[in-house]
């Protein structure tokens, strides 16, 4: 397709505004600063182990001799110096930041809160498989917004499904930036040349039905009788319940597994476990699993702690874990079935098999 003929972030963003006369644009302008962000993280991204000397400071690492900072804590600041300055912003909160971000007093302050995860699958950095970012756009507090009190870590903690807008950018052999603004789910690709963003993905949707699944298979010790024995049916393959065979994935990194999932189908789960009886899962609740979360939904999917809505969970505190599945609406719904009912006697006890007079 012609270059004239592509529609561009911005002209997108104008699409949209304008079924809406009443907006200030304060909105579409943040979104473009949050795509400015992921631009230059995909830059430092692409770069890798050549990145220039960042100068000794809290965070770095050595490298050669050399003291840099972590990629992820510079994706961190390159969020923060991009969205701060714009006024469109009362706070930030990050994954990386023990504490909200207030926007500092010389910098106008707007309406909108904005929460990050900077650079999801990090680890995977020095083995070079696809990382990302993934945001959250919530309001705030009109008191906030007027200078009536300062910004608190109680103004993030909202349910899921009070989003404006959610994303990730996907930092791989493309750079995609993967949106919904709540009409729907979008993707943009950036053209290196010209540094745009441009339409690629309109109107994405989550196949309904799938034969893959995602989930570490390292901590099958620790699951819950419900994932396991959905795990275990989908293994059982075409002779099993589900009377079809079923591949596994596991790339260790959300946004390439979320982003896969748009794509071709799929569930995903990181569930509650057993590891550490302290902790109700392993994801935040607020960086990870809210923003994809909507975008799921916002696509036809669906997203679930397991026995819950994702998007209904009242945040209580800002760094919360929880445990997540989302991905093809027939499979996540299953998962939730399996969660509701009681639990399965082991199979491996002859005593109380399914074929005895002992049941469930």
């Amino acid at each position: 397709m012609p270059l004239s003929q592509r529609t561009t972030l911005t002209q997108f963003l104008i699409e949209q505004r304008r079924r809406f006369p009443q907006a200030s644009g304060d909105f579409n302008a943040l979104i473009l600063d949050i795509a400015l962000a992921c631009k230059a993280i995909a830059g430092s991204v692409a770069y890798g182990a050549l990145g220039g000397v960042l100068g000794a400071q809290a965070g770095s690492i050595n490298v050669q001799g050399e003291e840099q900072k972590k990629l992820d804590v510079i994706s961190n600041e390159l969020f923060i110096r991009a969205c701060e300055w714009g006024g469109h912003l009362a706070g930030m909160a990050s994954e990386e930041m023990d504490e909200p971000y207030a926007i500092p007093p010389h910098y106008p302050r707007g309406k909108y809160l904005l929460v990050f995860d900077p650079l999801d699958g990090s680890s995977n950095i020095d083995v070079n498989v696809s990382v990302g970012s993934i945001f959250s756009v919530l309001r705030a507090p009109q008191a906030v917004v007027d200078g009536e009190r300062p910004l608190q870590a109680q103004d993030f903690l909202q349910p899921g499904e009070r989003q404006v807008a959610a994303g990730y950018a996907l930092y791989g052999p493309s750079t995609m930036l993967v949106l919904s603004v709540g009409t729907g789910v979008h993707g943009f690709t950036l053209d290196p040349q010209l540094g745009e963003f441009f339409l690629s993905h309109p109107d994405i949707r989550v196949p309904e039905k799938t034969q893959e699944f995602a989930i570490n298979a390292s901590n099958s010790r620790f699951w819950e009788p419900p994932v396991k024995r959905y795990v275990d049916e989908c293994l059982a393959g075409k002779t099993g319940p589900r009377g079809k065979d079923f591949n596994m994935r596991w790339i260790a990194s959300m946004v390439a597994e979320a982003h896969r999932i748009f794509m071709r189908g799929g569930v995903f789960l990181y569930p509650r476990d057993t590891k550490d009886p302290s902790k109700p899962g392993r994801l935040r609740l607020l960086y990870e699993a809210n923003p994809i979360g909507y975008l799921m939904e916002q696509a036809g999917g669906r997203a679930s702690t397991g026995r819950e809505p994702m998007l209904q969970v009242q945040p209580t505190s800002l760094h919360q874990r929880i445990g997540l599945v989302f991905g093809s609406r027939e499979e996540v719904e299953r998962i939730e079935q399996y969660h509701r009912e009681p639990a399965r006697v082991r199979d491996d006890i002859p005593l109380f098999a399914e074929r005895t007079l002992f049941r469930d």
